[in-house]
């Protein structure tokens, strides 16, 4: 870019090396208001990491908050919007926790002592704002409160329903057929989502599904169109629990455009077993404490599900080995009673 004039408080900056013009000689508001608004949440963080004033530049909360809106409109709902803006940085907080992809798959030490589980204050509601999207076009955006105080829910398996009952969605996706599923790999490349948890006494946020989904394939009995996304995440120590499933599904049915019929969201563990309320909190609460947030590929749903799919055979066969191993302890111990018993009743 060649050098030019400017007002008097733009300061004009040139690399004598190479006889350059560097970012310094642009003006802020023409920087703020045409290169920094072009740009998308993980280029404009990387952004602010060149220099000191594009970090000064990049953390406008109207750049954040309009990047957060455009990714997830779910999040315009009035209450939604106005807690983000409590965070502790705004829009920038909300979009760096529930962005990246979480990894946190070490067990805790803490959810698995009933003691410290106990003490821990668990959060008293959760906000979950769901985006779902076919071919990049937004056809299902909605928010939903829950209470997570009361018994029914603590005791209960964790379950949330993102629709009504007798409630559906039309979408412009076409059936492709019953006897055809090649339109089914078609869904699966091009339908995304996110599922994003707010906890708005702790001014945190996390999304807990892949954006792509894992599969898509035909109920065995409705003959719907089930996908699903998923999250895996650390238990605690009980062998079941080393690796928790927080699945989300898309139940689509209809004879000519597919309709959305249910969204839910659910958490299993390593037996297929479902976690309970508190357990669940316990696990998200610590996840998203402590759980790292990398940016991802578009792949990391499959690749987490086969590693827990991978992991539960692993865990399946060291069971039945064990298994062999006492029923063949339980054998010989019956035997040793059985013949010293009639040792001693023969030779007493």
């Amino acid at each position: 870019m060649s050098s030019c004039s400017t007002s008097s408080s733009t300061k004009t900056t040139t690399d004598h090396g190479t006889g350059e013009t560097t970012i310094s000689a642009v003006h802020a508001d023409i920087i703020q208001t045409h290169i920094l608004t072009r740009l998308d949440g993980p280029t404009l963080a990387a952004a602010a990491c060149a220099s000191s004033q594009l970090q000064v530049l990049s953390s406008e909360e109207k750049l954040w908050q309009k990047i957060c809106t455009a990714t997830w409109p779910s999040i315009n709902d009035p209450r939604v919007s106005h807690l983000i803006s409590t965070f502790p940085a705004g829009h920038r907080s909300f979009f760096s926790d529930s962005f990246p992809v979480l990894d946190h798959r070490r067990p805790s030490k803490q959810s698995s002592d009933k003691d410290s589980s106990s003490s821990i204050v668990l959060t008293t509601e959760l906000i979950s704002c769901v985006d779902i999207y076919y071919k990049d076009v937004l056809i299902l955006s909605k928010t939903r409160e829950m209470e997570t105080v009361t018994g029914w829910f603590l005791c209960s398996q964790f379950r949330v329903d993102l629709l009504d009952p007798k409630e559906s969605v039309s979408t412009p996706i076409l059936h492709g057929g019953e006897e055809d599923d090649t339109w089914l790999k078609d869904l699966e490349e091009n339908l995304s989502m996110s599922w994003i948890v707010i906890d708005p006494e702790r001014k945190r946020a996390v999304n807990l599904s892949s954006r792509r989904a894992v599969t898509v394939e035909r109920h065995w009995l409705t003959g719907d169109v089930q996908a699903r996304f998923l999250l895996i995440m650390g238990g605690d120590q009980r062998s079941e629990m080393e690796l928790v499933k927080w699945e989300v599904v898309i139940t689509c049915g209809g004879e000519m455009e597919l309709q959305v019929r249910e969204v839910s969201l659910q958490v299993e563990d390593m037996d297929g077993r479902g976690l309970s309320g508190r357990d669940s909190l316990v696990i998200l609460q610590e996840a998203v404490e402590k759980g790292k947030r990398k940016r991802g590929i578009g792949n990391e749903g499959k690749v987490m599900y086969l590693e827990f799919v991978e992991r539960k055979r692993e865990l399946k066969f060291m069971k039945i080995r064990r298994e062999k191993v006492l029923d063949r302890a339980c054998m010989a111990l019956g035997i040793i009673i059985f013949f010293s018993f009639w040792g001693f009743i023969l030779f007493r």
